[in-house]
């Protein structure tokens, strides 16, 4: 008679466990294709981060921003307080209304020529450490932040989400105002009044550049 034996329901043999380990690659291999779609629904929401970064980017991107935000901050230094806050607050909030005009394609006009204007009027101001009264100065900072953000507003691409980009641009344009108040504090001292004046220099110098392209 044949010795017909169940097969045995004991542990695996070492080749058998050997045979499981060398196919596991392929088993998460699999689930990860099975598991792609799902990864990809997760990132519908990925215009919104897209926004709040190129928002954020957007405003270090081109030199004609950069030098007309830091140097908002170097005057509000040199004006001193209350100056020295309230100018860096008016323009994100002047310039976030100007974003808001760009958004909505409303037109206006002659925006390079006034981001230009901008860093060579600061510039001056600061090279010739202007005081003028408070009203005038944020009315000078709030006049030009309308360009600077409708210009930002205007750039933006599409797909992205508008208000996240108009807080990163924002957010960007405080750390710059930041960074001038940081330099504009070494008026403290005479040479640092000097090199102050000298900052405002090269801004003016920078925005008569920008100025003489946009009008090229």
């Amino acid at each position: 008679m044949t010795d017909r034996r169940l097969p045995s329901s004991g542990p695996p043999s070492p080749s058998a466990r050997g045979n499981q380990r060398r196919t596991s690659p392929h088993n998460l291999l699999a689930v990860l294709v099975l598991l792609a779609p799902i990864t990809a629904l997760a990132h519908v929401e990925g215009g919104a981060a897209g926004g709040f970064l190129s928002g954020m980017h957007h405003p270090v991107s081109g030199l004609d921003h950069v030098l007309a935000m830091v140097a908002v901050g170097l005057w509000g230094a040199q004006l001193g307080a209350p100056a020295i806050w309230l100018l860096p607050v008016a323009f994100p909030i002047m310039m976030a209304f100007g974003g808001l005009l760009g958004l909505s394609g409303i037109e206006l006009p002659a925006v390079e020529l006034g981001i230009a204007l901008s860093a060579v009027i600061l510039g001056a101001l600061i090279l010739g450490a202007i005081r003028l009264p408070l009203a005038v100065a944020l009315l000078i900072v709030g006049f030009f932040a309308i360009f600077h953000g409708h210009a930002h507003g205007t750039e933006m691409s599409p797909g992205q989400s508008a208000i996240l980009y108009s807080i990163g641009f924002v957010i960007a344009t405080g750390l710059l105002h930041a960074a001038g108040i940081g330099m504009g504090l070494i008026q403290r001292w005479n040479a640092g009044r000097i090199a102050l004046r000298g900052a405002g220099s090269v801004v003016m110098a920078g925005g008569l550049f920008f100025l003489w392209n946009a009008l090229a």
